[in-house]
């Protein structure tokens, strides 16, 4: 059974970091490309940050620069450090796993929510 558990929202004040963590289990973690995607209520869920295999990192326009994206692959984690927070990044966010190999092969997490302040 495959899993994905995402740890670390919260509520934080503009300005301020938090960190997301997401531990996979189920699957082989490393033949997978790994994300976070964000949604808010009556909004497509976007991409905020990929991370391929060999560690390629990608980033939304909108957290280039904020957000840095990091993989475990001997822990099955992969995490999501997030600086200077604006109230705009306010929302649930998502770890997705995505295999390299098997087409259409995608899992979810549940979610966490992530609430900036002023």
């Amino acid at each position: 059974q495959v899993q994905l558990v995402e740890s670390g929202g919260g509520l934080v004040q503009a300005g301020g970091s938090l960190k997301l963590s997401c531990a996979a289990s189920g699957i082989i973690f490393s033949t997978y490309v790994m994300s976070w995607y964000r949604q808010v209520p009556g909004k497509q869920r976007e991409l905020v940050a990929k991370i391929t295999r060999s560690g390629r990192e990608n980033y939304a326009d909108s957290v280039e620069g904020r957000f840095t994206i990091s993989r475990d692959n001997a822990k099955n984690t992969v995490d999501l450090q997030m600086n200077s927070l604006k109230l705009e990044d306010t929302a649930v966010y998502y770890c997705n796993a995505q295999s390299a190999f098997v087409a259409q092969t995608n899992y979810w997490g549940q979610g966490t929510q992530v609430t900036v302040s002023s």
